[in-house]
């Protein structure tokens, strides 16, 4: 690798990323990188139901100021991706999977983080006893909605699928059902 750590100092931390400055050499000389690490890895849950629906979430999302349509995600709080992935989709949409495949995996953002994220599907829906519109209000989540896959991919085309990690997901999703080749 062309790039050489000279420095490094920590900026900033939470409990959900940490943010630190280098001082580097790399390709085009010295200078200073910013580097955000994600403190846990990320899921991605694209759910599909024996309609060919994927479920969708909607919330807003405060850096960018506006409404996102997504599919349900979120950190893994250090339990394993798989956990996590179950636990986020009971949380948004009230569901558990029949059978959850992890499909996927890719980093957000790469150029400026340090950010692994894990994509799966979830097939063969049911609803989770006891799950209560609750604990999505708490996510943020002000909607829950099922589109049909084609539609799905059209939302992107239309810009009214923004998230560039939701595209990722369902991209993913697509190769994995042979939607594309």
């Amino acid at each position: 690798m062309s790039w050489r750590t000279e420095s490094s100092r920590s900026v900033y931390e939470n409990r959900w990323i940490a943010v630190r400055e280098d001082g580097v050499s790399g390709p085009a000389g010295a200078g200073i990188y910013g580097v955000v690490r994600m403190q846990h890895p990320a899921v991605f849950v694209v759910a599909v139901d024996t309609h060919d629906r994927v479920c969708l979430v909607a919330l807003e999302r405060y850096p960018t100021g506006t409404r996102s349509i997504e599919v349900p995600a979120g950190g893994t709080d250090g339990e394993s991706p798989r956990e996590a992935a179950e636990r986020e989709l009971r949380e948004e949409t009230g569901l558990r999977a029949g059978e959850l495949t992890e499909i996927g995996f890719m980093y957000a953002l790469n150029g400026i983080a340090d950010a692994p994220e894990h994509v799966f599907l979830a097939t063969g829906l049911e609803p989770v006893p006891g799950a209560h519109a609750t604990d999505r209000h708490e996510e943020g989540i002000d909607e829950v909605s099922w589109v049909p896959f084609p539609e799905v991919l059209g939302m992107i085309r239309d810009r009214q699928i923004t998230d560039g990690e939701t595209i990722a997901a369902l991209m993913f999703a697509a190769i994995h059902l042979g939607r594309v080749s």
